[in-house]
């Protein structure tokens, strides 16, 4: 049995964030039906190119181990087939702008009543509460509010956004974690609750030492690759390239300048200590930066890695999905997309990613309505093209 066997998930999330979030409820076992409009679906569907078997990339990305259901919420004849729905399952994640599934009659206030142990998940760029509440929140938008982009790039260019989704990505993770701590109350009261997710509170969250220093008198600040309170932590240009190093240390630092031939260093009185050396970090970085002119990065990299000094290249994204320790660890999942093999991420969660391969690929669009209604509202063929036909789903 997977974690979450046996627990139904009503899906009406799209673009990122609550698809991330109910697709590793999946990978975890639940059952997770995607509620789409009929014709069109979640928007990025039609994200593209690149598509692969008419699927948009963008989409498979983030909708593995999923049902779909079509469904037109503004025809009438679909509110009993949804409150039917709702009563048999377990969570409810949305991620439209707050109001909306009030104005659809499909908020938790009124989504309770029918069913008490109903976890109601609403992810949204500012959270259901506060001034900007009603605003859109997407991504980029959240990075740039967030302070991340203030601390991302050269300080004397623009401030740069993370490469990729990552305020989604972060938020789907804390909505994940959410609804399991809820399950796991629900599992002692017997009842669900309401849970609000803000991206803006998510990423906000990942400040951590950067928010400890302002909160202590500092100032933040972009540092590019360098870290405020470490020293040597950084990119390096090496005679062909770029590494990282990490002397986290005095210890480590000790054993780095053994390591590059330069044990002068250890006992220079500028650099014995770390937070000497991040008071003389410009003196430290000139001499390290003529140093590692000297060989390859991958020489530099295979030598401090035998000295236990943790450094490493800088890889491409090709560079890293095909490499043997990804492989090793089965995080490339192979599954079938209309019968051709398509490579997905695997969960990351050990215990997790040995079931994954068991999942289905991402659905097609309604592929899986007339099994829905069957299996849960017990209507017979006829009666679902009744409905097909009157546009219901």
């Amino acid at each position: 049995m997977k974690p979450l066997d046996g627990i139904r998930v009503l899906d009406f999330t799209r673009i990122l964030a609550g698809p991330f979030s109910t697709m590793h409820l999946a990978d975890m076992g639940a059952e997770v039906i995607k509620i789409e409009e009929p014709g069109k679906g979640d928007e990025t569907r039609a994200y593209g190119p690149p598509f692969f078997e008419g699927f948009s990339t963008y989409f498979l990305s983030v909708n593995r181990g999923k049902k779909s259901l079509t469904l037109n919420l503004k025809h009438p004849k679909s509110r009993g087939i949804l409150l039917a729905i709702i009563r048999a399952s377990d969570i409810l994640v949305e991620n439209f702008r707050p109001g909306t599934m009030a104005k659809l009659g499909l908020d938790y206030q009124t989504l309770s009543p029918l069913n008490p142990k109903l976890i109601y998940c609403s992810i949204s760029g500012y959270g259901q509460t506060g001034p900007e509440a009603l605003k859109p929140g997407y991504d980029l938008i959240i990075q740039g509010l967030s302070g991340l982009m203030d601390l991302t790039g050269n300080p004397e260019a623009p401030p740069l956004k993370v490469g990729t989704s990552i305020a989604d990505l972060v938020a789907g993770l804390t909505a994940v974690q959410a609804i399991l701590l809820a399950l796991l109350e629900r599992g002692k009261t017997g009842k669900g609750r309401y849970l609000d997710i803000a991206l803006l509170d998510s990423l906000t969250s990942m400040l951590t030492y950067q928010a400890s220093l302002y909160f202590s008198g500092g100032k933040p600040k972009r540092m590019e690759n360098q870290h405020p309170s470490i020293c040597p932590y950084e990119t390096f240009q090496a005679k062909d390239g770029y590494f990282n190093l990490a002397a986290a240390n005095d210890k480590l630092w000790g054993t780095f300048c053994e390591a590059v031939a330069h044990p002068e260093l250890k006992d220079d009185s500028r650099f014995k200590t770390n937070p000497d050396r991040v008071q003389n970090r410009p003196e430290l970085i000139k001499i390290l930066e003529n140093i590692f002119k000297e060989r390859s990065a991958a020489e530099w990299v295979s030598k401090l890695q035998s000295k236990g000094i943790p450094a490493g290249l800088i890889f491409s994204v090709p560079e890293i999905l095909e490499h043997p320790q990804l492989k090793e660890r089965k995080m490339i999942l192979d599954l079938p997309v209309r019968e051709k093999p398509f490579r997905f991420l695997a969960n990351p969660i050990p215990a997790v990613r040995e079931e994954t391969a068991q999942n289905a690929p991402p659905p097609a669009l309604g592929e899986h309505t007339e099994e829905v209604l069957q299996k849960i509202l017990k209507l017979l063929p006829a009666e679902i093209e009744a409905l097909r036909k009157d546009g219901v789903v």
